[in-house]
C-alpha cells in the first residue's frame, strides 16, 4: 500500500477516486467510465508532478526518509552481481547499519559500502535504522584499504540520519572512527564515487563520502545536522526544523550550486519510491558515467584530484 506524505493529500484523494473507478470497471459496470478514468488519472499525474516541481527543503527532507525510498540492499540487488558482504572491524564486532563487500557494477569489478536503513521494524531494529557505530566505520576503513590494495574503484551510498551517538558508539571512539573513515576515503588511490540517495547526515555520511565524485538524487538531502537538531540548537526549539532546513541549504540543487556536489541525479516524478526501479537504473548510470571518467586517471591523479575537489569548496562563494 502506498504511504502518502502530508503535501501529497491532493494526489492522494484523486489515486483514491481513479482506483475505485478501476474497482468498479472491474466489475462489470454496464456504464462507460473510460473517459472520466483517463480524465482523473491526468489530473492525478499533473497535480503530482505539479507538487514535485516546486518542493521546499522541509518537503525535500519528508521525501528524502520516504519509507518506501529504495535502500541499500535495494540497489545492490538492482546493480550488483556477485554481491558478497565483507563482515566485522577485527576489532571489536559486526555493525550490521553500515554493510560493505564486493560485487560486479556493469563489468568492473568494485567494492560497495553503504548505510540500510531497513524495509520494517524487525529490520530497522537490526540494521539500527542505519546509524553505524563505531565497528561500522572501522570495517568500512579496513574494506577501503582492501580496494586501494587490489585496485577496485569504490562506491559508496549514502543514506543515514547520522552516526549513532549513543554512550556505548562514544565509549568506543566514534569520533575517532569517523576520522579515520574520512582519512581513508580521502587517501585512496583508487577512484571513489559517493551517491547520497536518501539521507546524508552530518559525519556518519561524510566518512564515507569523501570521494572523486559526490552524486545526489534530486529529492535527497545532505546536511551537517539534522534540522530538527539544528532547530535545537539554534532556537532551542525542535519544532523550527522546517525553518532550519531552508536555511541550511541541504538540497541537491543548493549544494551542487555552492559546488559541494559534482551531479544531480533527476528522480522520477513524484520521488524515488514510486519507481524505484527507474531510481536505481537512473543511479547506476550516473555512477557508470564517473567511474568511467575516473578510470583513465593515475593513482596520484586520483589523490590529486580529489585533495583539490575538497580544498577548493567555499573558495568561489
Amino acid at each position: 500500500m502506498r504511504s502518502y506524505l502530508d503535501f501529497e493529500k491532493p494526489v492522494a484523494e484523486l489515486e483514491a477516486k481513479v482506483q475505485e473507478l478501476r474497482s468498479l470497471a472491474s466489475g462489470g459496470d454496464a456504464v462507460s467510465i473510460s473517459e472520466e478514468l483517463a480524465r482523473l488519472e491526468g489530473k492525478s499525474e499533473k497535480a503530482l508532478a505539479d507538487i514535485y516541481a516546486s518542493l521546499t527543503p522541509w518537503q525535500k527532507t519528508q521525501v528524502a526518509r520516504h519509507p518506501q525510498r529504495p535502500h541499500f540492499n535495494d540497489y545492490i540487488k538492482g546493480l550488483i552481481t556477485g554481491f558478497t558482504p565483507l563482515s566485522g572491524d577485527r576489532q571489536f564486532g559486526e555493525d550490521a547499519a553500515l554493510i560493505c563487500g564486493l560485487g560486479w557494477f556493469r563489468g568492473y569489478s568494485v567494492c560497495i559500502m553503504g548505510q540500510e536503513k531497513g524495509t520494517d521494524t524487525a529490520a530497522r531494529i537490526k540494521h539500527n535504522f542505519g546509524m553505524a557505530r563505531p565497528e561500522g566505520y572501522r570495517k568500512a576503513v579496513r574494506v577501503m584499504q582492501l580496494a586501494d590494495r587490489f585496485n577496485l574503484p569504490v562506491i559508496s551510498l549514502v543514506d543515514t540520519p547520522g552516526a549513532f551517538p549513543g554512550v556505548d558508539a562514544e565509549e568506543r571512539g566514534q569520533a575517532e572512527a569517523i576520522a579515520r573513515a574520512t582519512d581513508a576515503s580521502l587517501s585512496l588511490g583508487v577512484p571513489n564515487i559517493a551517491a547520497v540517495v536518501g539521507e546524508g547526515g552530518s559525519g556518519g555520511a561524510i566518512a564515507i563520502a569523501s570521494c572523486n565524485r559526490v552524486l545526489m538524487l534530486e529529492h535527497a538531502i545532505y546536511t551537517v545536522a539534522s534540522p530538527e537538531a539544528s532547530a535545537s540548537i539554534l532556537w532551542r526549539d525542535a519544532a523550527k526544523a522546517e525553518d532550519a532546513a531552508t536555511t541550511m541549504k541541504i538540497t541537491a540543487q543548493d549544494l551542487y550550486k555552492f559546488g559541494i556536489i559534482d551531479g544531480v541525479i533527476p528522480e522520477p516524478i513524484g520521488g524515488a519510491h514510486r519507481d524505484p526501479a527507474a531510481a536505481i537504473t537512473a543511479v547506476g548510470d550516473a555512477i557508470e558515467s564517473a567511474l568511467e571518467s575516473l578510470l583513465i586517471l593515475s593513482h596520484d591523479e586520483i589523490k590529486s584530484s580529489r585533495a583539490d575537489k575538497f580544498l577548493a569548496i567555499g573558495r568561489a562563494l
